[in-house]
């Protein structure tokens, strides 16, 4: 097990914790990272994206002028894609882009996210991170004392004040556990867990 400092808010060291090599010791394999992530940024798509081809534009269907003898070029309808405000060939219409990665691979990708912030050592542990009140400028100078700048913050839900002065901080991110992801671990410089969000997050990976 790796033994890892846990500080409080101001950064100074209070205890140690042990954590799992099952999750925060594993071989890192770039390979599946980048399969869960790019599934990941997929599913967010909103898929919503439509142009009109020639059936979907309003106008005649007739032909604007006769094929032969007038000397022009030939056309058909008014809604011919050649033509300006005509429709569009093979353009993009809704559709669902979401598609699933097997439930082994999305987990053992989690505990490779996680097992390479270790190994980085851009994970940190804090004991209580909830703020006695909602200021911003309390929870700057919390980051600042911790040497940190940008990070995802996972909490245990619980946190409501730390949320709260946290959302307007550019680079910061606070989660509960329930939501931790692989592209949101690997998106930000450090990775902040709260102590009593690590139980769950074992819970959930072991």
């Amino acid at each position: 097990m790796a033994k890892v400092e846990v500080c409080n808010m101001s950064g100074e060291k209070v205890s140690e914790i042990d954590l799992a090599d099952e999750i925060f010791g594993v071989e890192v394999k770039g390979s599946v990272l980048h399969e869960v992530v790019v599934m990941q940024l997929a599913n967010r798509r909103a898929g919503t994206v439509c142009v009109k081809n020639r059936s979907d534009v309003r106008g005649s269907t007739r032909k604007l002028y006769r094929q032969k003898g007038t000397g022009r070029a030939r056309k058909g309808d008014i809604k011919s894609p050649v033509l300006r405000g005509g429709g569009v060939v093979f353009g993009p219409h809704p559709r669902d882009y979401s598609y699933k990665v097997p439930k082994k691979v999305r987990k053992a990708a989690l505990k490779m996210a996680l097992s390479s912030k270790l190994a980085d050592n851009s994970l940190k542990v804090v004991d209580n991170m909830d703020l006695p009140e909602i200021k911003t400028k309390a929870f700057a100078e919390a980051m600042a004392a911790m040497g940190v700048d940008t990070a995802l913050i996972v909490t245990t839900g619980e946190e409501k004040n730390l949320e709260l002065s946290a959302r307007n901080v550019k680079g910061v991110k606070v989660m509960p556990t329930a939501g931790l992801n692989v592209y949101d671990i690997l998106k930000y410089g450090n990775l902040i867990l709260a102590q009593g969000a690590i139980e769950a997050i074992e819970g959930r990976l072991l």
